[in-house]
Parts: C-alpha cells; sequence; structure tokens
C-alpha cells in the first residue's frame, strides 16, 4: 500500500505541488476579477449591470470543461496567442470561479442595510466610496462560509486541467497506469491528498468566521 506512494512520491509531490499553485493563483485572481464582477451587478450604472449579469449568466451556465476547451483549442483557431499550458488553465478557472464569486459577493452586498449607503451618499461618498469603505467590508463578514465552499470547489475543479497537458494532481492515474501501478491505491493517495488539503480550508473557515462574528 505505502509503496504505491513511496516508489512514486515525485511523481505524487510535483503533481500536488503544481495543484496548490493553480489554486492559490487562480483563486487570488478569482477573488478580485469576482468582487470587480460584484460590484458590477450592484453599481447604478444599468451598462455595468448588463456586463456583471451577462458574464454570470453565462459562465454560470457553461461546463467548466467548454471553458477549458475553448481556450486550449479555439482561441488558437481564433489566432490569439496564449501563454503556456499553466497559465491557460490559470485562465480558465479563473474565468469560470470568478462568476460564482461575482454572485457570492452580491448576495453579501444584499445583506447590508440600504439605510447605510444612503447616509454615506448623504454626507457626500461617491459610489466607489460607499462600496470600498461601508459596504465591502460587511459584506465580506457575511460572505466567508459560501466564499470558502467556492475555493473548495475551484480546488477539485483543477483536475479538470489533467485533460489539457497540465501534469498537476489529476494527471497522476494516467502515468501511474503507464508505470503498472495499482490504480485503486492511486486513487487512495490522491483522495487522501485533496483531504489533507481541504481539511485546513474548513478550519480556516470556522477561524474567519469566529473572528469576524458580530456580538
Amino acid at each position: 500500500m505505502f509503496s504505491v506512494l513511496t516508489d512514486n512520491w515525485p511523481l505524487f509531490r510535483d503533481g500536488f505541488w503544481l495543484t496548490i499553485r493553480l489554486f492559490v493563483v487562480s483563486g487570488v485572481l478569482s477573488l478580485v476579477l469576482g468582487t470587480i464582477l460584484g460590484a458590477f451587478r450592484v453599481s447604478p450604472v444599468p451598462a455595468l449591470r448588463g456586463v456583471g449579469t451577462g458574464y454570470v449568466n453565462v459562465l454560470r451556465n457553461t461546463p467548466l470543461t467548454l471553458v477549458f476547451a475553448f481556450l486550449f483549442f479555439g482561441a488558437a483557431k481564433m489566432h490569439l496567442s496564449l501563454p503556456n499550458p499553466y497559465w491557460t488553465a490559470v485562465g480558465a478557472l479563473t474565468i469560470y470561479t470568478s462568476a460564482f464569486i461575482c454572485e457570492v459577493v452580491r448576495s453579501g452586498v444584499n445583506t447590508i442595510s440600504p439605510g447605510q449607503s444612503e447616509a454615506a451618499r448623504a454626507v457626500g461618498m461617491s459610489f466607489f466610496q460607499v462600496l470600498t469603505i461601508v459596504v465591502l467590508p460587511q459584506a465580506f463578514r457575511a460572505i466567508i462560509p459560501p466564499l470558502m465552499s467556492v475555493l473548495i470547489a475551484l480546488l477539485k475543479n483543477t483536475t479538470i486541467a489533467a485533460g489539457f497537458s497540465v501534469a498537476e494532481a489529476g494527471a497522476i492515474p494516467a502515468a501511474m497506469s503507464e508505470r503498472g501501478e495499482n490504480q485503486l491505491l492511486t486513487l487512495m493517495w490522491i483522495t487522501i491528498g485533496f483531504l489533507i488539503l481541504i481539511v485546513p480550508l474548513i478550519f480556516l473557515q470556522r477561524w474567519a468566521e469566529r473572528r469576524t462574528a458580530v456580538a
């Protein structure tokens, strides 16, 4: 059982390290883009609301595999120059996940009393100031649980990159099959590896909820 892991440790180590890199980079970019899109969704400017709504409706109803396929294959047909497979995978994960984070942010903004925004505008604050100083700090306190759920889903979604020449954890079974290793034990160790990555995120969520809780 343990020999499957120890004899192929470099393969598991490199695969999960690339998974962690995909998750961290895509997660940060998705938070930034998703927050901007969430601001669009609650903007008083109709054009911005339309952009945010259109983006979310299209991406949330598109399978992630198709997003990958478009960036890896469709972009080349359109003569668009993309970087190496790693950054293309980051782009696909970011584009897809940001749509879900956008909706999480929008739901958090909707929990804030409209009276607070009206009071801030009454003292002369701009929409951007109201959003960044008054609304978003309170909204993020309310959206920690669903936000962490989206990030955990992102971590698991990184395995789709294995089908597009990105040698992360999802690509380990194919490599192990070529070596004639036991596939059941291989999948078991991959499952354990993902649990090791996901469980700390769950504890981080609970810690953040306690830190931001309102008495």
